[in-house]
C-alpha cells in the first residue's frame, strides 16, 4: 500500500500519477502547483529509498497527509477559476465522497457489534479509541467535540460523516461541491448527469440519520458508492468522450 508501483493505490503509485498528470497539463496550471507536486513525488522518492516508511511509518504518513493539504490549499489559492479548475474540484469532490463512504461502511461493520456489545470498562475504552480513530482519519475528533460535546457514539459518527453539510469531508458536503462544479462546466450532453448530482444532493441535504439508520448502513453506502461510481462514469462520458 506504500510503494508498491504495480499497485495502482498505493500511496507511490498515487504520488506519480499525479505528478504525472500534472506534467501532461502543464500549461493549465499555476507553477506553484507543479513545483509543489513535483517536489512531493521527489522527495517521497527519497524518503523510500532511506528507509522512513519502514523505520517510522507514522512519520512517513503525516508527511503524505501533509503534503495532499497543500497541494488542495495551492491549486485552490492559485489557478484561475476556470474549467481546468472546476474539473480538479470535481474530481477531488467525487474522490473525497467515495473515499469516506468507504471508510465508514468498512469501519461501522467492524466496530459496531464491539460497540454495541461492550459491557466492561476496557472494551467501552477501546470502542472510544477506535472511533476516535475513525474520526481523525477524516480529521473529524475536533469537529465532532465542537458540533456534539459528548461521548462518541456510531450514531453521530454517521450523523456527522453523512449528513453535517459543514464537515467538509461528509458526504453532504462532497456533493454540494460537486453539483455547484458540474453546474460550472455543464454542457449540452451533461444534463441527465447534474439531475442525478442535484437529486443525490438534495436526498443528502434533507436526509435524516434515523432513516438512514433504520435502513441498514450498509445497504445506504453500498448504494452511495453505486451513485457516485455511476456519476463518475457520466461525467467521462459527457465531458471526455471522443
Amino acid at each position: 500500500m506504500v510503494c508498491d508501483t504495480r499497485n495502482p493505490s498505493s500511496i507511490q503509485s498515487c504520488l506519480r500519477a499525479a505528478r504525472e498528470n500534472a506534467r501532461a497539463v502543464r500549461g493549465a496550471i499555476t507553477t506553484e502547483v507543479w513545483e509543489t507536486l513535483n517536489q512531493t513525488w521527489l522527495e517521497s522518492q527519497r524518503m523510500l529509498q532511506n528507509g522512513l516508511s519502514d523505520q517510522d511509518p507514522g512519520q512517513y504518513f503525516e508527511w503524505v497527509k501533509y503534503r495532499s493539504h497543500l497541494s488542495r490549499g495551492v491549486s485552490a489559492g492559485t489557478m484561475l477559476q476556470d474549467e481546468a479548475f472546476h474539473f480538479l474540484r470535481l474530481g477531488t469532490f467525487l474522490e473525497r465522497a467515495d473515499n469516506t463512504a468507504r471508510l465508514l461502511d468498512v469501519k461501522f461493520h467492524a466496530l459496531q457489534s464491539d460497540f454495541y456489545g461492550s459491557v466492561n470498562g476496557r472494551l467501552q475504552e477501546l470502542d472510544f479509541y477506535h472511533w476516535s480513530g475513525v474520526l481523525r482519519s477524516v480529521s473529524g475528533f475536533e469537529v465532532y467535540r465542537k458540533v456534539y460535546r459528548d461521548v462518541i457514539t456510531p450514531e453521530r459518527v454517521a450523523a456527522l460523516l453523512i449528513l453535517r453539510p459543514d464537515m467538509p469531508r461528509s458526504l453532504a458536503a462532497c456533493m454540494m461541491e460537486m453539483t455547484a462544479h458540474l453546474r460550472a462546466v455543464a454542457n449540452p450532453q451533461s444534463s441527465e448527469t447534474q439531475r442525478r448530482a442535484g437529486l443525490l444532493n438534495a436526498q443528502l441535504q434533507f436526509g435524516r440519520i434515523d432513516d438512514i439508520m433504520a435502513t441498514g448502513l450498509h445497504a445506504y453506502l453500498t448504494h452511495f458508492l453505486e451513485r457516485i461510481n455511476d456519476l463518475g462514469s457520466a461525467i467521462s462520458q459527457d465531458f471526455l468522450a471522443a
